[in-house]
């Protein structure tokens, strides 16, 4: 069960954020703003404590907080993401996680290793680390001699579709994955149980497990259906504008 979520409130340059899809137009910074709220107010339903840390005007993805860090039930791993643009969000997030976490327990992913948070799924005590254009093999191997320190155990995931792991493939809990595209037959998930997301709702994959219940972008009706179908509880809130910047549930939070 997750007790503690992070966020970072979106900032007025969202509008210049990296994105894959310009044909989805430029986020629009007051709409961003409120559905972020909106996102918090979600995740309070999931009864968790949620801290919101201070926009950073200088860089415009920094609302996507998931990727500069992932915490554990037993220390924190500062990342080094891969995009020039994002290197230095670290830094901000360092003091928070001091909070939470002896300096001991706080490590960090060095150069030539390069790591994003949004490539990182864990499932139980096994993290599953995707290789991708932001995530390089240096950067796992880093990863996993950190996690292997506090008994767990991590494994690299090749991608060749998508910007992240978890763009295409989210662990709900009870061994059961939301999968799209590349992530159907492959065969490091081949044990687990599998909801497969129809490729005209591919957006929809990245939804969060919180604490029983699994929170889906707004917009998706088949992948709402077929999580409530599978049991599970299900809230609904608005990633559109974050979708614009290749930004979706997942990316918006650390969950600990």
């Amino acid at each position: 069960m997750f007790k503690n979520i992070i966020v970072r409130k979106p900032s007025k340059s969202i509008s210049e954020g990296i994105t894959s899809a310009p044909q989805l137009g430029k986020p629009n910074y007051e709409n961003a703003l409120i559905q972020h709220n909106n996102y918090i107010e979600t995740l309070k339903k999931c009864g968790v404590t949620v801290e919101v840390l201070d926009e950073l005007a200088d860089f415009p993805d920094s609302c996507f907080v998931e990727d500069v860090a992932v915490v554990t039930a037993k220390c924190a791993i500062v990342t080094n993401p891969g995009a020039s643009s994002r290197n230095k969000e670290t830094l901000y997030i360092i003091d928070t996680l001091k909070k939470y976490f002896d300096e001991n327990d706080i490590h960090y992913i060095k150069f030539p290793g390069t790591l994003d948070g949004g490539d990182v799924m864990m499932v139980g005590n096994h993290f599953y680390v995707g290789q991708s254009a932001r995530t390089n093999s240096e950067g796992i191997k880093q990863f996993i001699e950190i996690l292997n320190k506090y008994g767990f155990s991590g494994s690299e995931v090749t991608l060749e579709e998508v910007l992240h792991l978890k763009t295409g493939v989210n662990y709900i809990e009870n061994n059961t994955l939301l999968v799209s595209g590349e992530f159907i037959n492959k065969e490091d998930f081949k044990d687990f149980k599998k909801i497969i997301v129809p490729e005209d709702e591919a957006y929809a994959s990245n939804c969060i497990w919180v604490n029983n219940y699994v929170i889906v972008p707004s917009g998706y009706p088949k992948v709402k259906k077929l999580i409530e179908d599978a049991g599970y509880k299900v809230i609904c809130t608005d990633t559109s504008e974050f979708r614009k910047i290749d930004g979706g549930l997942s990316c918006l939070s650390l969950r600990f």
